[in-house]
C-alpha cells in the first residue's frame, strides 16, 4: 500500500488521475458531463485528460515503469 503523503504516492496519484481521466475522455457521455468545465477545481481534469491524450506514450511508460517499481523494486 502506498502512502499519499510520500512522493511515490503522489507520483502514483497523479498518473492514476491522468489514466482515468484520459479514458473519461474517450467515453462521449463522460466527457460532456465530467469534462466540460475548463476553469476551476474540474478544469483540473479536463487538463488531465489533455495531457493524458497528447502525451499518451510517455504516460503510458511511466504507468509501466511505476507498476514495475512497485511490484518488483520495492
Amino acid at each position: 500500500m502506498t502512502n499519499v503523503y510520500s512522493f511515490e504516492g503522489i507520483l502514483v496519484f497523479s498518473l492514476l488521475v491522468v489514466c482515468t481521466c484520459a479514458y473519461m475522455r474517450r467515453v462521449p457521455r463522460l466527457k460532456q458531463w465530467f469534462l466540460s468545465e475548463k476553469k476551476g477545481f474540474l478544469g483540473v481534469f479536463y487538463k488531465a485528460s489533455v495531457i493524458g491524450t497528447r502525451l499518451h506514450i510517455p504516460v503510458a511508460l511511466s504507468c509501466l515503469l511505476m507498476g514495475f517499481y512497485i511490484l518488483v523494486l520495492r
